[in-house]
Parts: structure tokens; C-alpha cells; sequence
């Protein structure tokens, strides 16, 4: 027990020394999670608050355009422009404008949509009332009409997901003008009072959020943010460690202390109790910039449902899996060049794959495996479970195993390969 508090007092002391090391470790993580956490809220909150402007050129001029740029300017999300200084603008207008990236988004709606919407829903109405048997006024031939199609320009660098949710938007108002018309259509055929279909929405749309005791769970930006690059920050100490293990080997502390009566498991206890310490400071400051310093900068609470104690238990297992990682890397690599790259580059790719910046569902069926087993995802999803569902022991302690197995089979290779390699 004296040789391994020794050993965490060499490594106490190694840290201390390079004190503008220790600062960037524990002031860059708060830097990181304001910056984002500060980024994503003001982005959603300037997309709900802020119109896009939009091109409209309406080649229609008719009744079917009229009600889809009705709908476009009740939109909360859009402005409709159809003139610059004065002219109105055309398609090639409308392309170069979007293409330049002066506009996001143009929509062109053909000409003749409103006849020839109409005559299709007329030639269908009176297919249906000849099944019936009932008199027209009039026989409607069968012509071939041909599909219309609303033209939207994108901007090229504008995201899939947006393009998505304007088309969506588009077709079921689209959709509800269509539907809108057939009832026309059958209110003149039969010639009833108009409005005698009802044409509001009779299935609707409704949140709702999940409960646990009694308590809704709907978590805000805060809640994903802080957890999150929490994590990352604590899986970053994999550099400075894996850095000082090879600064030892070069400058010849390891060969100075191998000579004397303690195990290379001992020396590694030191560097597990210190930097494992440094993970839970990290993990602190992390708290206290949510709970104290984010509502003061006008961003959500910082609302933890679950137990302080999981959090910290949480903490220390995700602590233990990064200085596993440290080790086993500080342990192989042979020059600083080696392992400062490699481990930053390590952690970039175990964030990315863990879901701190894309949500694992969200990812291909290969990565949503390569998923399942990084560390940073475990400890990801124990966060959540924690903060926001209010999880217990028992429920997160699958990952919590997952976790500890990770870091000792992290060093049982580091031990490994240090005996096989000093082997005479």
C-alpha cells in the first residue's frame, strides 16, 4: 500500500508540474460544452423565431397557386418573395439567386396546374358516380392528363434533413388542397349545399411525453449536452496519459524505477488513482457550469432526474475505461509523434461512433454495431439513463460491467505486452 501511494505521489507531482496542462484540461471541456450547448440553442431558437425567405414564381396564376401561396405565407417558418426591386422573378432568376446561396429555397409552380388539377379530380369524380348510376350534365371524357410537379430549387450546401422537412411540408399541403377539391368536385356534382363536407383534419397529431412516477420526461439541450461532452472531455485524458507513459520511457524514469522493488502493476496504480481523480474533477466542473452557470446565460435548466450518487458512480467507470485506453496506448506507442495523434484521433472516432454527434439510430446499420461496442456509448447511454430516465443501479449496471471489463482487459494487454516486451 506505501509503494502505491509513492507511485500516485510521483504522478501527483509529474501533473503539477506542468500546471498549463492541467489548466487546458479542466478549462477546455468548459470552454467546449458552453460553445456547443451556446451554438444549438441559439440555432433552434433562431429557427423558430426567424422566416427563411423563399422564391415563389407562380406560373399559374389561378386558384390551385393562389391557396398554396395563401398557406406558404401563413407559415410560420417562411417569406414568401416573389419580386426583386420592383420585378418579378422568373426561373432562371430563381436558379442563379438559389445557386449563388443568396436564397435557400425557390418554388415554381407550373402553368395550367389549377385546369388540369381540376380536370383530373372532375374525370375521377365522374368515374365514381357512374358506378352509382347517377345523372351528369354533362359527360366527361377520358382525357390523359398528365402528372404535374411543383419545382423546388435547394440551395446545394443545404442540409438533407431540411430539404426533407420543406418537401414533407409542401406535399401535405399540397395533399390538403387536392383533397379539398374532390369535395368541390362532388358538392357540384350533386349539386348540395356547398361546405357539406367537412374538410378539417379529423386525425391529428398529438405529443406526448413519457412519464415515470408520476413525472413527464422531456428532456432539453442541456440535458443531451452537458452528459455528452462531459464524456468526451473525461475519454481526452487518453492523451496527456498516454503521452506522459512514453516521456517516462524515453527520459528513462521507467528503466530508473524497474530497478527498484515495485511492479509495473504498482506504477500503474499511480497513474489510475491520479488521473481517474482528474476525470471526477472534470466531471464536477462539468456539473456546476449546468446546474449554476447555464441558466444565467439564458439557456434551460440543467435538470437531473435521477441520483447524484449513479452520476458519479457513472463518471468513475467511463473515468476508468479512457485511462485504460490511455495506458494500453502510452504502453505500445514509442515516441510522443505516436501517441498524441493516434489518441486524439482515437478519441474523435469513439465520440463519433458513441453518438456524441450523430444519434446512433440515425447512423448506418454497420456503425450502429461498431456502436455497441465503444465505451464512450456505454458511458453515453449511462448518463441518460441516469439524468433523464431516472434509472437505478440495477438497470445501469449492465453497462457499468461493460465498462470496468473494458478497462481491465485494457490493462491486462498494457501489463502484457510491457512483460513480453522487457522479456530476456
Amino acid at each position: 500500500m506505501h509503494k502505491l501511494w509513492e507511485a500516485t505521489y510521483k504522478e501527483f507531482l509529474l501533473l503539477k508540474r506542468d500546471f498549463g496542462g492541467l489548466i487546458i484540461l479542466f478549462i477546455m471541456p468548459l470552454v467546449l460544452v458552453i460553445t456547443i450547448t451556446l451554438i444549438q440553442e441559439s440555432t433552434s431558437q433562431h429557427i423558430f423565431t426567424s422566416k427563411i425567405p423563399v422564391l415563389v414564381i407562380d406560373n399559374d396564376s389561378n386558384e390551385l397557386s393562389k391557396s398554396i401561396i395563401s398557406n406558404l405565407e401563413q407559415d410560420k417558418l417562411l417569406k414568401v418573395v416573389r419580386e426583386i426591386d420592383g420585378e418579378l422573378i422568373d426561373e432562371k432568376m430563381a436558379n442563379n439567386l438559389v445557386l449563388q446561396g443568396e436564397y435557400k429555397l425557390a418554388i415554381v409552380i407550373p402553368e395550367g396546374l389549377t385546369e388540369n388539377l381540376n380536370s383530373k379530380v372532375s374525370q375521377n369524380v365522374g368515374k365514381i358516380l357512374e358506378q352509382f348510376e347517377i345523372d351528369q350534365d354533362a359527360e366527361i371524357g377520358e382525357k390523359n392528363i398528365q402528372a404535374q410537379q411543383i419545382k423546388l430549387y435547394f440551395d446545394p450546401i443545404l442540409q438533407t434533413s431540411f430539404r426533407n422537412a420543406i418537401k414533407n411540408g409542401i406535399d401535405n399541403m399540397v395533399s390538403k388542397i387536392e383533397t379539398q377539391s374532390v369535395y368541390q368536385v362532388f358538392e357540384e356534382e350533386l349539386e348540395i349545399d356547398k361546405n357539406t363536407f367537412e374538410s378539417t383534419e379529423f386525425i391529428n397529431f398529438v405529443e406526448i411525453n413519457p412519464q415515470k412516477n408520476n413525472v413527464e420526461i422531456k428532456p432539453n439541450s442541456v440535458q443531451h449536452n452537458v452528459p455528452a461532452w462531459t464524456l468526451f472531455a473525461i475519454f481526452f485524458i487518453i492523451v496527456p496519459l498516454s503521452i506522459n507513459i512514453v516521456k517516462e520511457k524515453n527520459q528513462g524514469t521507467f528503466v530508473r524505477l524497474k530497478t527498484n522493488p515495485i511492479s509495473y502493476k504498482t506504477i500503474l496504480g499511480g497513474k489510475v488513482i491520479v488521473y481517474l481523480i482528474v476525470c471526477l474533477v472534470q466531471f464536477i466542473l462539468m456539473l456546476l457550469v449546468g446546474l449554476y452557470l447555464f441558466p444565467y446565460m439564458g439557456l434551460p435548466n440543467f435538470e437531473i432526474n435521477g441520483d447524484y450518487f449513479l452520476l458519479f458512480l457513472v463518471a468513475i467507470f467511463s473515468g476508468l475505461s479512457a485511462i485504460g485506453i490511455g495506458i494500453l496506448i502510452g504502453t505500445i506507442a514509442e515516441t510522443h509523434e505516436q501517441a498524441a495523434p493516434f489518441g486524439a484521433t482515437l478519441v474523435v472516432i469513439l465520440a463519433a461512433v458513441g453518438g456524441v454527434w450523430i444519434p446512433v439510430f440515425a447512423m448506418p446499420k454497420i456503425m450502429q454495431l461498431f456502436a455497441k461496442i465503444s465505451p464512450m456509448n456505454w458511458g453515453l447511454n449511462c448518463f441518460y439513463d441516469v439524468i433523464i430516465r431516472d434509472n437505478s443501479f440495477l438497470e445501469i449496471l449492465p453497462e457499468l460491467l461493460l465498462l470496468g471489463i473494458f478497462f481491465v482487459v485494457m490493462i491486462a494487454i498494457a501489463i502484457y505486452y510491457d512483460k513480453e516486451k522487457n522479456r530476456v
